[in-house]
């Protein structure tokens, strides 16, 4: 077969949130309601500066609810088009605890006003879901998944905006036959690591990451593969983990030196580096993480300029392996 590339490719895939990411694990959300006020106020600016600024488009895969600016219920009912999921601490009342009101009013719930931001801005607009729910998990229906998806393109075509990419919540694959009756071309598949061919416990395989960024040990490299339903999976290649918990311990300088190996192996292999990351996380410690990234930024862009590398958003990447196997890509 063709090389996929010409040479190297760096995609950076966001997994958007604010408050949607997390809500249905706390009883009380006030905390990660402050990090979201954060993310918005000083996070996100800085970041899509810092892209803007470097000439790179990056895939935000954005909650659909972030694309509205107010929303009221319905006889009492927010949202009732959409089926809920079965699953965590709101069984049966999905929507409890999501006010009513404007993006002025709860701007952790709400955010047209940063979707339009990063619309005008060029970067890729992907969905990560309306509301969060897991797709792939045990209390996630098909219909969930129908009512969710349609729901985020509705939302997205009122911007002129067209949902090309889709990364699942908790990363958990499902109903991609729901993806492909709306015109998505990809997702991001789990990240690849040598001890996941294993059936270690959770705890073994969390501190099995830890180890790995740790010690910057560099990260695989992946190329695009087509699942059954007909859409492209991006696999991720690593995450940029936050500084709370256990994981502050570990330098930021290990993250970056690990993120620099991978994005010099694209370069050797041919093939991608894909990070991906949540802008809430860089709150965790927003001047030390956003100069980490920076960083990574910067090596990925001396390689760009240098003719050794290509930065693309995911629809692109599917957009080159569509074009491959018809016969229009590298080395056809």
């Amino acid at each position: 077969m063709a090389p996929m590339f010409d040479g190297g490719v760096f995609v950076l895939s966001l997994d958007f949130e604010l408050v949607w990411g997390s809500r249905d694990l706390y009883a009380d959300i006030e905390p990660l309601a402050k990090m979201a006020r954060l993310t918005r106020d000083r996070i996100f600016q800085e970041l899509l500066g810092m892209l803007d600024d470097n000439g790179i488009i990056a895939t935000w895969a954005t909650i659909g609810h972030l694309f509205l600016d107010h929303a009221s219920a319905v006889d009492g009912v927010l949202h009732p088009d959409i089926v809920p999921p079965d699953h965590g601490p709101q069984r049966g009342a999905w929507f409890d605890g999501v006010p009513e009101g404007s993006e002025a009013e709860h701007p952790e719930f709400y955010g047209r006003s940063l979707v339009l931001q990063l619309r005008d801005a060029g970067q890729e607009i992907g969905s990560h879901s309306f509301s969060h729910p897991v797709f792939g998990g045990p209390g996630s229906s098909w219909e969930c998944a129908e009512t969710e998806v349609s729901r985020c393109v509705a939302e997205a075509e009122k911007l002129d905006i067209k949902l090309e990419s889709f990364v699942f919540p908790r990363n958990i694959p499902g109903q991609l036959d729901v993806l492909a009756r709306h015109g998505f071309t990809c997702w991001r598949g789990s990240e690849l690591t040598g001890y996941g061919r294993w059936p270690l416990p959770s705890t073994l395989m969390r501190g099995a990451h830890l180890a790995q960024v740790a010690l910057a040990s560099c990260p695989p490299t992946v190329v695009p593969w087509r699942d059954p339903s007909g859409l492209w999976c991006i696999p991720a290649s690593a995450s940029l983990l936050s500084m709370d918990g256990a994981r502050r311990l570990i330098p930021v300088a290990r993250r970056v030196k690990r993120c620099v190996r991978g994005l010099d192996r694209a370069v050797s292999t041919g093939q991608i580096f894909h990070l991906y990351l949540h802008p809430i996380n860089l709150a965790s410690s927003p001047r030390r993480m956003l100069d980490g990234l920076a960083q990574i930024l910067m090596h990925a862009v001396r390689l760009r300029d240098a003719g050794r590398l290509e930065i693309l958003p995911m629809a692109q990447v599917a957009a080159r392996a569509e074009a491959l196997v018809r016969g229009e890509g590298p080395g056809s």
